[in-house]
């Protein structure tokens, strides 16, 4: 059994950034650096920012954090433009980073498929790549940025939709996955905002992008 990590003392909203040029065309992102938003991910960053806005109201006592790539930078900036917040003031960290996919990042899905067979499971995880990342490795450290930033307060964290997913099970404690042995919850679609709050999750905003993976 797996047990949550301990309860802050605050809320976490934790979002899975808008769409990006890579999703649009199904390439594999994994943790390259920069790729950036289409104009169905800004739009949906918007909605983000509208429903936080309606949650929080406007210049809210928040912590921003986000995944050093340039897709969670740039929604992270359109929600902290409609919670009119300093976006220069957020944080980040590279273990909010998606799961590295080795030398499948950054090729299409059809042509990965066609090599080595399915590469999205049926519970819409991606399979990790043999010279990859695999899930334990993202649950240490997601785990780790969790236990260095551990101060009371709410606050907002951009990243993505594999490591979000871990982050997520880590804090409510959900049972390790069968297959990939870490803690994992249920994926949600780009654009999509959670809320944690001792242990306990629950769906801000659905969003509207791809899902799960």
């Amino acid at each position: 059994m797996t047990l949550p990590a301990p309860a802050r003392q605050g809320r976490d909203f934790i979002g899975r950034h808008g769409e990006t040029v890579f999703n649009a065309v199904r390439r594999l992102q994994g943790d390259h650096p920069h790729t950036p938003l289409t104009r169905a991910g800004f739009a949906q960053a918007e909605e983000m920012g509208r429903a936080l806005r309606a949650t929080l109201g406007v210049r809210p006592a928040l912590t921003l954090w986000a995944s050093p790539t340039g897709r969670a930078l740039q929604t992270l900036s359109v929600i902290a433009e409609h919670l009119e917040l300093d976006w220069h003031a957020a944080h980040t960290d590279a273990r909010l980073v998606e799961i590295g996919m080795g030398a499948w990042g950054g090729r299409y899905y059809a042509e990965v498929i066609d090599a080595v067979g399915a590469v999205v499971t049926p519970d819409g995880l991606l399979r990790p790549a043999p010279d990859g990342e695999d899930y334990r490795q993202v649950a240490t450290r997601v785990s780790g940025w969790l236990a260095d930033t551990d101060a009371p307060g709410d606050r907002l964290v951009i990243m993505h939709g594999i490591s979000s997913r871990v982050l997520r099970g880590v804090m409510t404690g959900a049972p390790p996955h069968a297959e990939w042995g870490a803690p994992i919850a249920a994926g949600l679609p780009q654009g999509s905002l959670v809320c944690i709050e001792e242990g306990r999750e629950s769906v801000a905003h659905l969003g509207s992008g791809h899902a799960p993976a």
